[in-house]
């Protein structure tokens, strides 16, 4: 993708923001109507586009068409016809009561847009995750001003050609990446930033954006465990835990990330493991068709360092392999790993299974807690007691019992991280609350003044003051 002639500049950025600071004032895009034109304009272009979308994905991770359109373009698709559905409804003065105290008064809250919002978006999900957020800050309505990242080439650069084509400028604004173009827009100032990305750079985006106390929404990540207890079903975990660590190779924000798994059902769940991967990959993983691949060859060494680089007790149950020319690494299960491997030193970020074994539930607790705030945690258990143990136990942003991710998807709630994992949540109505501010207003009638509240003061109105206010 190469640098737009538009952009060349600070100047320019700040211009094209001013340009859309300029169309909120207008009120045109907080209008339902608008609003709703907005994202059917959305729909219809992916719609008519979607070989191209599904193409691109293909290009810059490997994903199947199936894949791409499951964890991707659908997830927009449901998040477009949800905001369709309820825009009117949420987009309402809603009544609140007064107290009697402001007698004779009545209460109404405002949903208002925020302004004019910046949406950071990564690779991994270089679709999902810059349009998702971008129909909820649209049907809010706002104007959007969309950086995809860089290194999703193919998917960055059809969705700059997707936003120039559906949206003028003013409106929403697709800003192409350029080694200058983060600094550029984490100078100028905007009515909120929303960014996904790692805990890393969200510390230089909460610096950038203390500058002006611009709110800021943080999607990040870090070590989502997966705890496989005693009676949980291995056969159905093995299953699901294949499936979601291989969805994108691995490179998901929520993909579990290392796995705690009691001593008597470990060797199992290892062996299941390994066959579930042949079952839904083929014999040679490397060279199956829908088996995604690295983004990078950086991406790519690094999380061959990470194989390589482990205890002498550690060793590879299964995998350990990987293709530098097509960028695929096998699923790999690393087992007597400590915590000081350097697969646990990090988000893995990769099809990279290490185990660790517990005795009890206690155990595996502590090893969570020497990490920091996962995005996401995961429990296989038959066990309600112990579900209950983990999901009001350990702090994390979100969970799934007895599968993996799937928690993501549904849309009635909202997603995001906690402490280090970020800040914020999005999806559905939380997305729509997520991009608006709400007025809270009280309207005081005229025709009546109590004067229990003006001086002078004496025994009775604090009476009545106190009768009111208990």
């Amino acid at each position: 993708m190469s640098d737009s002639p538009l952009y060349n500049s600070i100047e320019d950025v700040e211009a094209a923001a001013q340009r859309m600071r300029n169309f909120h004032q207008t009120g045109i895009p907080a209008h339902v109507p608008h609003r709703r034109a907005a994202l059917e304009s959305l729909r219809s272009w992916l719609k008519a586009n979607e070989s191209r979308v599904l193409d691109a994905l293909q290009q810059d991770l490997g994903k199947a068409p199936f894949e791409g359109y499951a964890t991707e373009l659908g997830i927009v698709y449901d998040e477009i016809s949800t905001m369709l559905k309820h825009l009117n409804a949420w987009s309402r003065p809603k009544r609140a009561a007064s107290p009697l105290v402001h007698f004779h008064s009545t209460s109404k809250v405002y949903p208002s847009p925020l302004g004019v919002v910046l949406v950071l978006s990564p690779w991994n999900y270089p679709l999902q995750l810059a349009l998702v957020p971008l129909v909820d800050a649209i049907a809010a309505g706002n104007c959007v001003a969309l950086k995809p990242s860089r290194t999703s080439k193919a998917t960055s650069a059809l969705l700059i050609d997707m936003l120039a084509e559906v949206f003028p400028p003013e409106f929403v604004c697709g800003f192409p990446g350029s080694g200058q173009m983060n600094d550029w827009l984490l100078e100028v100032r905007w009515d909120q930033i929303f960014f996904t990305g790692s805990p890393n750079v969200g510390h230089t985006i909460m610096e950038a954006a203390a500058k002006h106390l611009t709110p800021v929404v943080l999607e990040l990540g870090g070590k989502s465990p997966c705890i496989v207890d005693k009676d949980a079903n291995v056969t159905r975990a093995a299953q699901r835990i294949a499936w979601g660590k291989g969805i994108n190779c691995g490179q998901t924000c929520v993909a579990p990330d290392y796995f705690l798994v009691h001593e008597d059902v470990a060797d199992e769940l290892v062996a299941k493991l390994d066959a579930c991967f042949h079952q839904y990959y083929g014999d040679d993983i490397l060279t199956c068709d829908w088996w995604p691949h690295m983004i990078t060859r950086r991406h790519f060494d690094r999380v061959m360092g990470l194989i390589e680089n482990r205890n002498p007790n550690a060793r590879v149950a299964f995998g350990g392999h990987g293709d530098p020319e097509t960028l695929r690494i096998e699923p790999t299960c690393l087992v007597g790993v400590t915590l000081d491997d350097p697969v646990m030193g990090e988000e893995i970020f990769g099809p990279v299974l290490p185990v660790i074994t517990y005795r009890t539930l206690d155990e595996a607790f502590a090893i969570v807690r020497t990490f920091e705030k996962p995005l996401a945690c995961y429990i296989f258990s038959e066990d309600k007691q112990v579900q209950h143990r983990v999901l009001t136990t350990l702090p994390f942003g979100g969970a799934t019992v007895n599968d993996v991710v799937i928690h993501l998807a549904n849309n009635h709630m909202g997603f995001g991280g906690v402490g280090n994992s970020g800040m914020g949540a999005y999806h559905g109505k939380v997305g729509f609350d997520c991009f608006t501010h709400y007025k809270s207003t009280l309207r005081k009638g005229s025709w009546l003044e109590l004067p229990v509240r003006n001086p002078p003061f004496d025994d009775l109105k604090m009476k009545m003051v106190k009768m009111m206010m208990r």
